[in-house]
């Protein structure tokens, strides 16, 4: 893969497929790389897909995790620079959701639309704080594997591949202790996001979730796309927390749609 040097003087690896087109970043989500969307990388047909392994996560494993959200953002647009695209389709499934959040708040100007896959702008409550602060200390104690398999056991629908199930939770399991910890404590700490949705108005969106999403279920799907005028949601039917590996068909059908119908591809 080849990779940019970021103003940090950080690597950040990257994948590049289709030529011409809209441009689409596909941001992976935790504690994944780029390849979550080699379905999408293979299927979207006139589009120029560029899917980034974030910093402290696949083939950017050797450069240190950021701890913000924000960080990755800006190492998005730096990407984006270093490419000499000006404005970009973003898609962000889970954390990568969170980051596109980010890249909203940071880089609004970018945007040529916004894909939200089975993520949410709700921060976390205490709960979950509580529960990432466990996870980290999991991770120093009992190492990234059996954090990939707990992880692994909610991520799908009950019906997954067994092949499709077990490669990403091996992925996952190579994820470095400090990215873990770097990425917990980024989702943990994130803003809330509610209140950037109906600001979206005049920003094509659409809004993506697995019918049997554990992790951000369909009614939270749901709600964000109430709270974004003209927002398109898809429900993946039969899909969990990974409706690109999971149900590839129907998922790159969904952002081909969306896709084809923007402005900027006619």
């Amino acid at each position: 893969m080849p990779s940019i040097t970021l103003p940090s003087g950080h690597a950040l690896s990257y994948l590049e497929t289709g030529a011409g087109g809209v441009p689409l970043l596909l941001v992976h989500g935790y504690p994944l790389d780029h390849t979550m969307w080699t379905p999408q990388l293979e299927g979207l047909q006139g589009v120029r897909c560029i899917a980034p392994d974030l910093r402290g996560f696949g083939t950017s494993c050797a450069s240190p995790p950021p701890a913000t959200l924000a960080e990755h953002a800006d190492d998005l647009a730096a990407l984006l620079d270093a490419l000499a695209i000006d404005r970009v389709v973003i898609a962000g499934l889970s954390m990568g959701g969170y980051i596109v959040f980010e890249f909203v708040r940071r880089h609004r100007q970018r945007l040529l639309g916004v894909m939200l896959l089975d993520t949410s702008p709700r921060p976390d409550d205490e709960a979950a704080r509580v529960a990432r602060n466990v996870t980290m200390e999991r991770v120093g104690s009992e190492g990234v594997g059996p954090i990939a398999l707990a992880l692994g056991s909610k991520l799908f629908a009950d019906d997954v591949l067994p092949m499709v199930r077990d490669r990403v939770i091996a992925q996952m399991a190579t994820t470095p202790r400090a990215s873990i910890v770097a990425a917990l404590t980024a989702m943990r700490d994130r803003a809330d996001s509610r209140d950037l949705l109906p600001t979206l108005a005049n920003t094509p969106t659409l809004v993506v979730v697995g019918s049997k999403d554990q992790l951000t279920p369909p009614d939270v799907a749901r709600a964000m796309a109430a709270a974004i005028p003209g927002a398109m949601l898809v429900e993946v039917p039969g899909a969990g927390h990974l409706p690109t590996v999971e149900r590839p068909i129907e998922t790159t059908a969904a952002m081909q749609q969306f896709l084809d119908r923007l402005p900027a591809a006619r």
